[in-house]
């Protein structure tokens, strides 16, 4: 948690890390729908991982390197 209002591109980049934060946790749950034969978790996890990478790709396209 920040505790003043960070920079624009810091507060980006704190979004990139969330957003790589959820592909983390999602990959990690992942193994466990597939040893389950749960389908639809799966199906799930993956459509949220899809998006959260994508989200990730463009915030980093934000970012001036």
């Amino acid at each position: 948690e920040e505790e003043d209002v960070p920079a624009a591109e810091a507060m980006i980049e704190n979004l990139v890390k969330g957003q790589e934060a959820v592909v983390r946790t999602a990959r990690s749950v992942f193994p466990a729908a597939e040893r389950a034969n749960d389908e639809p978790t799966a199906d799930l996890l993956t459509q949220r991982m899809q998006i959260h990478e994508k989200n990730a790709w463009m915030l980093r396209s934000m970012l001036v390197k």
